[in-house]
């Protein structure tokens, strides 16, 4: 079996300010995100991870740099741009609220109506079936490289780890957002065997992180 290690980048400026964040968006880690990568790294430590992937937006590759070199297995690291977040179009870098009053309908079905949500009329970029489409080929990619029992890690970003996973688990799309959202620096363990199906381990575990999470944390 197959597992694999699903981690959301660390949080940002603009996930603390609630904002839009997709694949043409990327504020600076906050400063105290290092600090809860090491203790990721910590938590990380007794297992041996075989590779390293992440999106290359960079957020994410400097999250996935920063974990590899501090867990100290020289652990090879793979950029997949198929593993970038959700483009959002008119969304990016917008607040959620100002998304609220320009775009009601494609806001709440985001956020709630997986299904429903058609960006292309109105903001432009990705629906949910696009992005998992273009991130399964990934997962299916890295899961073919890796060695009998391997342990894999996968750094991505919170709306697209939440779709793609669900997804590998045989959710509908309808109901991709009734586990719940993930946080920050979060880690989400999925295993798989030779018939390409997938067992959820652990959703979005922050036991680790020394601090109280808010919501700013979760998407």
């Amino acid at each position: 079996m197959v597992n694999l290690y699903f981690i959301r980048h660390g949080k940002t400026e603009w996930n603390l300010e609630s904002r839009y964040q997709g694949a043409g968006g990327d504020s600076p880690l906050l400063p105290e995100s290092y600090e809860e990568m090491a203790q990721l790294a910590s938590h990380l430590a007794p297992i041996e991870f075989e590779h390293a992937y992440a999106s290359p937006i960079k957020r994410a590759r400097i999250t996935a740099e920063t974990i590899v070199k501090q867990l100290d297995q020289n652990i090879p690291l793979s950029l997949l741009s198929r593993l970038e977040e959700f483009n959002l179009g008119k969304m990016e870098g917008q607040l959620f609220t100002e998304v609220a009053q320009q775009f009601p309908k494609e806001f709440d079905d985001f956020r709630n109506h997986p299904e429903r949500y058609d960006p292309h009329q109105n903001i432009g970029g990705e629906s949910f079936s696009e992005l998992i489409a273009r991130m399964t080929p990934a997962i299916e990619q890295i899961v073919a490289a890796a060695s009998p029992d391997a342990n894999i890690l996968i750094v991505s970003h919170g709306a697209a780890l939440n779709a793609e996973i669900n997804s590998l688990l045989g959710v509908p799309l309808a109901d991709l957002r009734k586990r719940g959202g993930i946080a920050n620096t979060s880690t989400t363990v999925l295993q798989t065997n030779d018939n390409g199906q997938y067992e959820l381990i652990k959703w979005n575990d922050t036991s680790y992180l020394q601090r109280q999470l808010t919501d700013s944390d979760t998407i």
